[in-house]
């Protein structure tokens, strides 16, 4: 009798062990050591520069008395909820019409992916030029009072930030929605013929259930991104005007290293990483329990 061979696993190439170590090495440097000194200072009264002393939780109890950081969490919780509705809605329209049988398909898809491939500040610095400019002309071209102003000059100021946040991330989103389409079989929609189920009906009992993974990714990345959002607003407002659309990002920068609050700013931070980290956790359980549901 033959004997039975065990199956060899093929031996991994040591090469991407370097490179793994080596990206691992330069996350820690980079990004690990400077976010747990900043946790260390964050119980610290430094300014930045020069001697600096141990406050305990001094930090932390003041934000819950300081208007401007309360202000600002107002802000970025309003900008986030709008933006991350906005985003999700328009880009499972244009997954769903950029998934039916249309011609040009693959061009239409690479223009809607541009705003992803050139970067929130060239997008921010592009529209700021938008607002102020060309938009107020073509105002008073046609007479038309509520487009003749700069809206980021305005106590609107937001919807111009968020219609550029929401431009730039669709492209992003609309494209895991278009995965998430392109995964469903076919025969679901064809037995769906069968029964009579079509158009916002199919959508509703078909289509977004069988979403509900690309949803949840789609969810959880647009609220952690626009909880955190900053390049928009550094490039279109700086957080004006006054301190309409200072976020928390923005106020961390702006009075941590402008202001000579760097330590308790660095406790601000460590409250927005707690607060992005269990937003995530708590939308991850709700979506989840909600996949479990419609599976």
């Amino acid at each position: 009798m033959k004997k039975k061979t065990a199956h060899k696993r093929p031996a991994v190439n040591k090469v991407y062990y370097i490179y793994v170590g080596i990206l691992a090495v330069l996350f820690f440097v980079f990004h690990t050591i400077p976010f747990l000194r900043g946790v260390l200072y964050s119980f610290t009264d430094w300014k930045g520069y020069g001697d600096w002393n141990f406050v305990g939780l001094r930090n932390y109890l003041h934000m819950f008395s300081d208007a401007d950081t309360g202000n600002a969490y107002l802000f970025t919780f309003k900008f986030a909820v709008i933006a991350t509705i906005l985003v999700n809605v328009i880009s499972l329209i244009l997954a769903c019409a950029l998934n039916a049988k249309i011609k040009f398909k693959n061009t239409i898809k690479a223009f809607y992916f541009l705003p992803y491939m050139l970067g929130s500040l060239i997008v921010g610095f592009i529209f700021n030029y938008i607002f102020a400019n060309l938009i107020p002309q073509l105002g008073k071209s046609l007479g038309i009072q509520a487009l003749s102003v700069n809206i980021l000059g305005t106590n609107h100021a937001i919807w111009g930030i968020i219609a550029v946040a929401v431009w730039t991330g669709c492209a992003f989103n609309t494209l895991i929605y278009i995965a998430g389409l392109q995964s469903i079989d076919t025969d679901v929609y064809e037995a769906a013929d069968l029964d009579g189920a079509t158009g916002f009906r199919r959508f509703t009992k078909i289509t977004f259930p069988l979403l509900a993974p690309s949803f949840t990714i789609n969810m959880v990345l647009s609220a952690k991104g626009y909880l955190m959002v900053y390049d928009q607003i550094m490039a279109m407002t700086e957080g004006g005007p006054g301190t309409s659309t200072t976020s928390i990002a923005v106020l961390i920068y702006k009075k941590g290293f402008g202001g000579g609050q760097f330590a308790y700013q660095s406790a601000n931070a460590v409250m927005l990483f707690i607060v992005v980290v269990l937003i995530s956790v708590f939308q991850l359980r709700i979506l989840e329990k909600r996949e479990e549901k419609l599976g």
